[in-house]
């Protein structure tokens, strides 16, 4: 019985690691923000699977603005996917029961990150109908994803 008990520690140990929940306590861009966890630690977080304009960027700010909207000073909970090279953690994003990663991709303000969708087929559809619809930076005659702007050594 002893052993069942600590197995279900452990488990449940697990399952905790895959998501986090806090309250968004600041943004740094359209696809990156931080979270106030419930043991009073910040936790930053980069959206996964898309990215957003850099803040020089056309549509930078406003990219920025969506997600502050969208997510500043609410309830966020955090699907864990990934860490990124930077140390942040990288997740599905639910602000106040929207998911924002695809928010932010529906309203135009950031692009599907080919590179990390592999399993987020979704985004793709909505990015298409963003592009149609031409809003937010598909608005723009010839918008630059923000994975070229950096390779052109802009930040």
């Amino acid at each position: 019985m002893k052993y069942l008990s600590l197995l279900l520690l452990l488990l449940v140990g697990v399952a905790h690691a895959d998501t986090l929940s806090g309250r968004v306590v600041g943004i740094a861009d359209g696809d990156t923000l931080t979270i106030l966890g419930v043991s009073k630690v910040q936790h930053k977080i980069r959206l996964a699977a898309i990215d957003a304009p850099e803040k020089s960027q056309a549509f930078g700010n406003k990219s920025k603005q969506a997600l502050s909207d969208l997510c500043f000073d609410k309830h966020a909970s955090i699907k864990v996917v990934d860490t990124d090279r930077y140390g942040r953690t990288v997740g599905e994003v639910t602000c106040a029961g929207n998911n924002a990663n695809e928010a932010m991709v529906r309203s135009g303000m950031a692009w599907v990150y080919r590179k990390y969708a592999k399993g987020y087929p979704g985004l793709y559809k909505l990015e298409e109908e963003a592009k149609a619809a031409k809003r937010g930076l598909w608005a723009d005659s010839n918008p630059v994803p923000p994975w070229e702007w950096r390779k052109l050594g802009f930040q």
